[in-house]
């Protein structure tokens, strides 16, 4: 067996896997959880894009999940228009503001970019826990936005059973992992390597660093808003403090930081060590200790930066490595 074989049974193995779980698990519960896991690393492969690729450290992107769910949500429950169309309208509206946000701040390096992520994030928060009306749209302050029960229904995005939700974002995932390891190997990728790591040298070969950052922003803006839509039709009901707090934003950004940033397979690697861990502690802990798992994560992520400040990738990546030398022997190349 060649190492292309290799890599492409274990592929196929895993999509077979994935797509087949429902049919092995009765739970609604583990099924709740494994779409909220896909979820979480679709949301850390979006951020990957800016936050990995392009070197900078944005802190406040629950934001631009609470815009596609409130454009797709408010265009639904006024306008009956289908989360369908809104998701992709959330889409553009994120990316719009991601591109005015970025323009001033990712001239900015280190902590202070992630500084004005976050100031902006909180700003929004409040913004819009105190008003119920934006013009014309209906955004219900701190009570937040109930969508109403329609049933089995593709066009209203919503179903009665977890299956249907699972494959959406198994797919959605897999699309944005594809996406992204097309954008890694394209010229827009190595552009935003060499501007994230040595911008003046960058600059120097003519490589416009500021423009290709303000595109990776657009692109990982756009596709995190079509995560909220998805959010909003799965959970039927958000408010601001859930959706833009800052605790989404720090373990979007602690899962790429531990499962290893600037990867393709950091953020799956991420939400698969860190996603159950947090669905433990917020059934078992959140009562006597609310806010432990992101104690957990920080502790996590200490010990990562100590010992594997490349995240969790680079260990399981040598390890993939010998097992893939030791099976594709000589013998097998040749066969």
């Amino acid at each position: 067996m060649t190492r292309k074989q290799l890599d492409r049974t274990l592929l196929c193995v895993g999509a077979a896997v994935a797509f087949g779980l429902p049919q092995l698990i009765d739970s609604p519960t583990y099924l709740q959880i494994i779409i909220l896991l896909f979820f979480y690393a679709y949301l850390t492969s979006a951020w990957n894009l800016v936050g990995g690729f392009a070197g900078v450290l944005p802190m406040g992107h629950a934001v631009f999940v609470g815009i596609g769910a409130y454009t797709s949500t408010v265009l639904f429950l006024q306008y009956n228009i289908s989360p369908w169309i809104g998701m992709l309208a959330g889409g553009v509206v994120a990316a719009a503001i991601g591109v005015i946000i970025g323009k001033p701040t990712l001239k900015m390096r280190g902590a202070y970019f992630a500084l004005c992520t976050i100031a902006f994030a909180e700003g929004l928060r409040v913004m819009i826990e105190n008003i119920d009306m934006l013009g014309p749209f209906k955004l219900n302050g701190p009570r937040g936005l109930l969508i109403p029960l329609k049933g089995d229904s593709l066009a209203a995005f919503q179903f009665m059973h977890k299956e249907p939700y699972y494959y959406i974002i198994l797919i959605m995932l897999c699309l944005v992992l594809a996406f992204t390891w097309f954008i890694s190997r394209s010229k827009i990728g190595y552009y935003l390597g060499a501007g994230g790591e040595e911008p003046e040298a960058a600059e120097s070969l003519g490589v416009n660093v500021a423009n290709y950052k303000l595109l990776a922003m657009a692109m990982s803006c756009f596709l995190t808003a079509l995560a909220g839509t998805f959010y909003a039709q799965l959970m039927l009901y958000f408010y601001p403090k859930g959706l833009l707090g800052l605790d989404l934003s720090f373990e979007i950004a602690f899962i790429a930081l531990i499962g290893g940033r600037g990867t393709i397979a950091g953020p799956v690697i991420g939400a698969l060590a860190l996603r159950p861990l947090n669905e433990f502690t917020r059934i078992y802990l959140s009562d006597q200790l609310p806010g432990l798992h992101l104690v957990i994560f920080g502790l996590i992520l200490i010990l990562v930066m100590l010992f594997q400040p490349k995240g969790l990738t680079a260990p399981l990546s040598r390890i993939y490595e010998r097992l893939a030398q030791a099976i594709t022997t000589p013998g097998g190349e040749k066969s």
